[in-house]
């Protein structure tokens, strides 16, 4: 059975070794090189993966442009961990919003053992959050946020070669790609649109932050599912939540967002 076909069943440690055995037999194939480095950003190996990447640079230049869009998103990995457990802050999209600086200083205050003031600085940041309604695949809704209940309102972005929190206010619409290759069960590839008219390419990590570290299973590590803990932490595919529904991260193709009105209704 080769490599794809048991992705395809899920079976990551098998698929492994089927495309290493691959690779010995072809050493200088850079899409066989390519294919490794995404099975190994799957499974959260960002060392070896990198390795690979640059293999696949240096045997074919035509993978040059592909490879520095995600050597520079398997840098920000390690970044986007520290952020999470309370040990870095985030670098914030646009104009200051205050409340976002209460959504890092809870993932501190959790890093530290302080749950129960993590959570109330939580609580406060999203008190103060605005809500934008708008569109997602063209469906309705009055507000929109992350259904992590670590970031609510907050947009995980690379982009620039850089890991970075944008506020949903922020952001005028959204266009995401559709999944067509392995690497976007790690990060989909999307245009902003933000509110002042400018736009940029960037990639939204596909996953929660801690779902490799967690040791998750194989169907978390491929995004076909989202597990939720008791704190309403996600591990496995992003979700976003609305007042009218949640959406898996690679189903939606837009979110338009009108501007915003009041206080957020919601985190999901």
């Amino acid at each position: 059975m080769d490599a794809q076909q048991l992705i395809s069943e899920g079976r990551l440690g098998e698929a492994l070794t089927a495309l290493q055995g691959q690779i010995r037999k072809d050493p200088s194939n850079a899409k066989l090189r390519t294919f490794l480095f995404q099975l190994l950003c799957v499974q959260g190996q960002w060392n070896r993966a990198l390795t690979q990447l640059n293999v696949a640079a240096e045997l074919d230049a035509a993978t040059l442009p592909m490879a520095q869009t995600y050597r520079e998103a398997i840098q920000c990995e390690a970044l986007r961990d520290e952020i999470f457990a309370g040990k870095r802050v985030p670098v914030v999209f646009g104009e200051p919003v205050a409340w976002i600086a209460l959504v890092a200083e809870a993932l501190k205050l959790e890093g530290e053992g302080n749950a129960a003031a993590g959570a109330q600085a939580r609580a406060r940041a999203f008190e103060d959050a605005p809500a934008s309604a708008g569109r997602i695949n063209g469906e309705a809704f009055a507000w929109l946020a992350d259904a992590d209940a670590r970031i609510g309102p907050v947009l995980e972005v690379i982009m620039n070669g850089r890991y970075i929190w944008v506020p949903v206010q922020h952001v005028s619409r959204i266009e995401i790609e559709a999944p067509a290759d392995l690497r976007d069960k790690v990060w989909m590839p999307a245009t902003f649109t933000w509110t002042n008219g400018a736009s940029t390419v960037g990639l939204i990590p596909t996953r929660y932050a801690g779902t490799v570290r967690e040791g998750a299973d194989d169907a978390l590590l491929l995004a076909r599912r989202t597990e939720w803990r008791e704190d309403g932490v996600g591990l496995g595919q992003r979700m976003f939540a609305t007042d009218a529904a949640d959406y898996a991260l690679m189903d939606v193709r837009s979110i338009e967002l009108d501007g915003v009105d009041g206080a957020a209704g919601g985190n999901g």
